[in-house]
């Protein structure tokens, strides 16, 4: 893979939006990196250029046979004015395990995360700097090869486009309400759920239209073979505060090995507070509601960080979570992961990386 990377100016820049205007994904900045693979080639061709659609061949391998892996991370300013990025090396490790499963040529990892800091520094315009908010970086990888057949592409495009995003929750941390799904399934040990690929989240959607009709905000998904044990919710891991201890379900080969979630294992640990990654039923989960023992629930993800949950209905069943609020644990893992992505909380476990502005801008220019 080449290390140098061109960056093509664009005529126009667009507005920047209000922080008022932010949500989720809905808004894209001036400038994307893109860069190609060939057999012959390797990784090769690495650009900055303007934001704007790509031309593909309708037979391209990604419309037919699926042929994807993508990444979610965030920059983020601080009140000094720096931009930080959080763990982007497992991301970018978690990206080459993606791209392992789906037969896709592995990325030079230092190299993307090196173009992912030009390209924030460019756009640097272009990060929210209110309490919450931060820059959202999608790296995507798609087949290119224009033929119809099973099997793997023989060329590829690395795409990492941005998006300035709100804070999740708004002014407060509202508990969210969780279906646990008892008809689909979504991932099976053997299979690609442990990629971050498209398949997996379509194969999400029916159940989430499915939990929404029914006013949840949000499903949680069982094994694919049992269908009795807990795995993980459609865009976040999930973690129970059983008594004094806190359960998550074992990596198994069909969980996302998800960056937030191993962040929250990391400081539980350091605070003394027993983790048991395990196989955790949704009967006995629910028996220990029974005897008053659940005391808190949250998911883990990009996106929101720590997500409360304040309800689980699985059947007939419907568990009330710490009456419904934000549990003390999960109040302080939020304040303490984005303390330290903000730069408000000294990063003393080496989780940020600091994007040299200046330095990243002149680089290019060059």
């Amino acid at each position: 893979m080449g290390q140098s990377i061109t960056f093509k100016k664009a005529d126009h820049l667009k507005e920047k939006p209000g922080s008022a205007k932010l949500g989720f994904g809905k808004l894209f900045t001036d400038y994307m990196f893109e860069m190609d693979y060939s057999t012959e080639k390797g990784w090769h061709d690495a650009r900055i250029v303007p934001y704007g659609p790509i031309k593909l061949d309708p037979a391209a391998t990604i419309f037919h046979y699926g042929q994807e892996v993508f990444e979610g991370l965030k920059a983020y300013r601080t009140e000094d004015k720096r931009v930080l990025l959080f763990r982007p090396d497992k991301n970018m490790a978690r990206m080459n395990q993606s791209c392992d499963r789906l037969n896709i040529p592995k990325i030079d990892e230092k190299f993307v995360i090196k173009a992912i800091k030009k390209l924030v520094a460019i756009e640097e315009a272009w990060i929210p700097s209110e309490p919450g908010q931060s820059l959202y970086i999608r790296p995507f990888i798609i087949g290119t090869d224009a033929a119809l057949g099973v099997h793997p592409s023989a060329t590829y495009k690395l795409l990492i486009i941005l998006s300035p995003v709100g804070a999740y929750f708004g002014n407060s941390m509202s508990p969210v309400k969780i279906y646990v799904e008892d008809e689909f399934v979504r991932a099976v040990k053997g299979g690609v759920g442990y990629a971050k690929t498209a398949g997996n989240y379509a194969a999400s959607l029916k159940a989430q239209t499915k939990s929404e009709e029914l006013g949840f905000d949000q499903v949680l998904w069982l094994d694919g073979v049992e269908h009795k044990y807990i795995e993980e919710v459609g865009s976040m891991n999930i973690f129970f505060k059983i008594d004094d201890e806190v359960w998550t379900p074992a990596l198994n080969g069909s969980i996302l090995p998800g960056v937030t979630r191993a962040s929250v294992i990391e400081l539980l640990k350091k605070w003394g507070i027993k983790v048991k990654e395990k196989k955790v039923s949704v009967n006995k989960l629910f028996k220990k509601a029974e005897k008053q023992k659940l005391k808190e629930v949250f998911g883990t993800g990009t996106a929101a960080v720590i997500s409360p949950v304040g309800f689980l209905k699985w059947e007939d069943h419907v568990i009330k979570v710490a009456n419904g609020k934000t549990g003390k644990l999960s109040q302080k893992l939020y304040d303490t992961i984005t303390g330290i992505q903000s730069g408000k909380i000294e990063d003393k476990l080496g989780w940020t990386q600091e994007v040299k502005l200046q330095k990243e801008k002149e680089a290019v220019a060059k």
